[in-house]
């Protein structure tokens, strides 16, 4: 059996049996672990999310005048914006994360995305996951290149949330998959004694395929291990809440027990609200509010290890300045990214505001972007793992930041 159609009959056990790897993902690390475990999460909001009803610039008229119907009122009005800085606001349904802001450790940049425009879902996610936006057929994805740079020499090292290796993660390192819900530690196949005996038999050897077995297996049994630790001490309390609230509580625990995962990645979907938008109700409010809640749960649990963690929230692109005639936006072009972070200089909207009048939308329709996605990113790495220019043109090749952010 080759390696491509060992992976394949692994797929049918079911998404959560084995690690699933990138294209050379039996090759081991052999650097060390660091002494001081560093953590990114990265949280990406597929759909592209309307950032001005995210982080509201409620200070500019233009806003208003665009968005009759959608627009989130000014602080201190019926269902308004929750004040950050005089200038911009917070949607209300993300009142559980106004805590972080007024610690300092959670800061927005507003007027980023990618420096390629690109209104098609898949590409502009593309563009976010490869790192590469000016090269279509790049194969692999930035945090796969970044485990390429950081030192591990552990199984799991890198975690992705759901049922399939998304392209940020798809390369040459390997990746741990699985599925944090009430099936991510049903008994699969692979699981039952005699299948694993016959299968360690079949790949005892030390060739590539042998070695994907086992290196995946070992990840699994480590998460497994660490799931059901968690799930029995859930189950002295209340039952872990359903969405992503329990996901992240999951993710947590994975990390606080596992100082081996550097890098996790979850994916949130419906987030493409062209129509029924609303404003501090409707669908957008609805879906910001477990998000924040989630985010809230994931913190919390994180513990101490959140002074050494880094979230990102990012999503493909931003939609339009002016709503639609279905109470909704259209895909858009810049969008905010999120930060949370023991390190993050928080309490801040950081990046250059464009502004909303006609002259300086992009295309005459859209938030234009002054910060590129990679520039946040690249200081995220410099900072948080001391990597070098060169390292970081690893991650993120044919690429010099243009300006310098100081939120770390």
């Amino acid at each position: 059996m080759d390696r491509r159609r060992f992976l394949k009959f692994v797929g049918l056990l079911g998404t959560s049996a084995i690690a699933t790897f990138g294209t050379h993902g039996w090759v081991a690390k052999s650097l060390a672990t660091s002494p001081s475990p560093k953590r990114l999460i990265v949280i990406f909001l597929r759909g592209g999310i309307d950032g001005l009803n995210v982080v509201v610039p409620y200070g500019e008229s233009e806003y208003y005048s665009a968005r009759p119907v959608i627009a989130i009122p000014k602080p201190g009005k019926e269902k308004g914006a929750l004040d950050l800085d005089g200038f911009f606001g917070i949607n209300p349904a993300l009142s559980p994360l106004m805590p972080f802001w007024k610690q300092g450790s959670l800061a927005f940049i507003h007027a980023a995305g990618s420096p390629l425009s690109n209104r098609s879902h898949f590409e502009a996610q593309d563009q976010l996951e490869t790192g590469t936006p000016n090269t279509a057929k790049t194969p692999d994805g930035w945090m796969n290149r970044l485990l390429g740079v950081l030192p591990g020499q552990t199984p799991v090292e890198a975690v992705s949330v759901g049922t399939a290796i998304p392209r940020i993660l798809s390369g040459s390192q390997s990746v741990a998959n699985i599925t944090l819900n009430s099936n991510s530690t049903r008994e699969l196949p692979i699981d039952r004694e005699p299948v694993k005996a016959a299968f360690d038999q079949l790949y005892a050897s030390n060739d590539a395929l042998s070695l994907a077995y086992r290196e995946g297996r070992a990840a699994r049994e480590q998460l497994l291990k660490e799931l059901d630790a968690e799930m029995e001490a859930a189950n002295q309390g209340a039952p872990l809440p359903k969405g992503f609230a329990g996901e992240a509580r999951q993710l947590a625990s994975l990390l606080v027990r596992d100082p081996s995962i550097q890098l996790a990645f979850m994916a949130l979907g419906g987030w493409d609200t062209h129509i029924n938008q609303g404003a501090t109700q409707g669908v957008l409010a609805n879906r910001l509010t477990p998000l924040a809640e989630g985010l809230a749960v994931l913190v919390e649990r994180l513990g101490d290890v959140y002074r050494d963690t880094t979230l990102v929230v990012m999503s493909e692109f931003g939609r339009t300045v002016g709503e639609n005639g279905n109470g909704g936006t259209d895909h858009g072009y810049g969008n905010v990214m999120w930060l949370l972070g023991g390190a993050i200089q928080g309490g801040k909207v950081y990046g250059q505001w464009p502004g909303l009048a006609k002259s300086e939308l992009f295309e005459e329709r859209d938030l234009n972007v002054t910060t590129d996605f990679r520039a946040v990113i690249s200081s995220i790495l410099s900072s948080q793992y001391q990597l070098n220019s060169e390292q970081l043109r690893r991650v993120f090749p044919n690429f010099t930041p243009a300006q310098t952010l100081n939120f770390v």
